[in-house]
């Protein structure tokens, strides 16, 4: 399921050099606000949940996440150089899996190791909360890569859904609406966060058992859909 060439492809475009400069802004401002706050704040591990759970789950992630999941595949649907891949033999299902494992790793790279970093400035890992914001991210961004190497597949304004989906539902509405965080991917990794870290340190809205599934099953179907989607298309001549 794995190919190499289609991996290197993919990572060659994901880590541009225009591309990687806007995939290391986030982490160093999630650096620069942990190193900010442990100055003038000091050791707080309430803080410390505020921060990662507030801008590093909530914002840094899914915006890696749309970066990385729609740049996978999005450009090459864009321009037709998708079609050059498609005429190799090479199977559809395979394409998508190998550009979601780069995608899963690029936004893993430039989200989890900067959330482990933070938290251990914030607070030293104290009540396991750099390790269980770690984990969360971790998990998130398997899910999202695959949701938006789905929106990729499927529509040419992926990253217009992708920040909508980012930015107003998971941030927006599911601050709000208590409905809309049962279906919120960070609501799903913080409820591992939650049995990771200290008693009454992180909530979630979402049972674990419950988490688990839906992390899984959207994961699975978002990536069997996508290879779906990539089968329809047409190149010349297959007619």
């Amino acid at each position: 399921m794995y190919n190499p060439t289609v991996a290197r492809l993919t990572q060659r475009a994901l880590l541009g050099r225009r591309r990687a400069a806007i995939l290391f802004v986030l982490p160093a401002l999630l650096i620069m606000i942990s190193v900010a706050v442990r100055v003038f704040n000091g050791v707080d591990d309430q803080v410390a949940s505020d921060v990662l759970g507030g801008f590093a789950l909530a914002t840094m992630v899914p915006l890696i996440g749309v970066i990385a999941g729609t740049g996978a595949i999005g450009p090459e649907i864009d321009d037709g150089s998708i079609v050059y891949l498609l005429s190799k033999p090479v199977k559809r299902s395979s394409i998508i899996f190998t550009k979601l494992i780069v995608a899963i790793a690029v936004t893993m790279a430039f989200s989890a190791v900067p959330t482990f970093i933070a938290g251990w400035i914030l607070n030293g890992n104290g009540q396991q909360i750099a390790i269980a914001y770690t984990v969360a991210a971790l998990v998130a961004s398997i899910a999202y890569s695959a949701l938006f190497l789905l929106l990729g597949t499927v529509s040419r304004h992926a990253v217009v859904i992708g920040l909508v989906y980012a930015l107003v539902w998971e941030t927006f509405f599911g601050s709000l609406v208590a409905g809309a965080r049962t279906l919120s991917v960070q609501q799903w990794s913080l409820a591992l966060a939650k049995k990771i870290g200290g008693d009454g340190i992180i909530t979630s809205d979402v049972t674990l058992p419950l988490a688990v599934i839906l992390l899984a099953g959207v994961t699975v179907a978002a990536t069997w859909y996508a290879g779906q989607k990539l089968r329809t298309l047409k190149l010349a001549g297959e007619e």
